[in-house]
């Protein structure tokens, strides 16, 4: 794959995400929710922290909500640039294509849910109660690098009830899928799940490349016997 495909595929994911962030930022209060279908919901939430909503504060107790809150920000920025370090070099190498895509994807994703974390806080004013303001007269709902995640795809395909000899939470209900997430979220993880899925193809060992070498090889040769017959 070259640059200009990867680079076109990251700007239709980032166009998809964040015109789907924006719409629900204006059009919805935070915690609104629509039913689509019944597995399917728009529920408007944010996340100002990271996965299911774990906080860096959560795990450290000396630090405070807003230092976590910055040092996640400039954490991700950092893997971005380490991301797209990747994804260069694997084209420049020429590497698989179902690792290009991947990576491509990842990029994508995190520097979509960058985008929320560095300028939503300033561009945005809150929805707590309202609908959001775009540049606020008196300014958005926190400083640059604290901006809250948007989501809002829910998949409640499954609600029930834990058996009651389950540990800790037999008794209570539950529902699959419970996360909300986003279409960034959705890349980073599609992503993710190539590289797992199809590890042995993007990141080959040794004895593999070297079958391939040996098999190119004998085609090679069998072409070029079949030219002198």
């Amino acid at each position: 794959m070259s640059i200009k495909r990867a680079f076109l595929l990251i700007l239709l994911i980032l166009l998809v995400d964040q015109i789907s962030k924006i719409y629900i930022k204006t059009h919805f209060e935070l915690r609104d929710r629509i039913e689509v279908f019944e597995w399917f919901h728009i529920a408007f939430v944010e996340n100002d922290g990271m996965a299911w909503g774990t906080k860096i504060s959560d795990f450290v107790s000396f630090i405070s909500d807003k230092t976590a809150k910055l040092s996640l920000t400039l954490f991700r920025i950092v893997a971005v640039f380490g991301i797209g370090y990747w994804l260069v070099s694997s084209i420049n190498k020429k590497a698989s294509k179902t690792l290009i895509w991947a990576v491509a994807l990842i990029f994508a994703g995190a520097l979509g849910n960058i985008i929320d974390s560095v300028f939503y806080g300033v561009v945005f004013s809150d929805s707590i109660n309202r609908v959001a303001e775009f540049m606020p007269e008196d300014g958005g709902y926190a400083g640059l690098f604290y901006g809250n995640v948007v989501d809002m795809l829910h998949f409640p395909i499954y609600s029930g009830i834990y058996p009651e000899w389950v540990p800790f939470v037999g008794g209570k209900s539950f529902s699959f899928f419970e996360p909300v997430f986003n279409v960034a979220d959705m890349a980073i993880s599609t992503g993710i799940g190539i590289l797992i899925v199809f590890n042995r193809k993007v990141f080959p060992k040794p004895s593999d490349q070297l079958e391939g070498l040996d098999k190119e090889i004998v085609d090679k040769k069998d072409a070029t016997q079949l030219e002198n017959v």
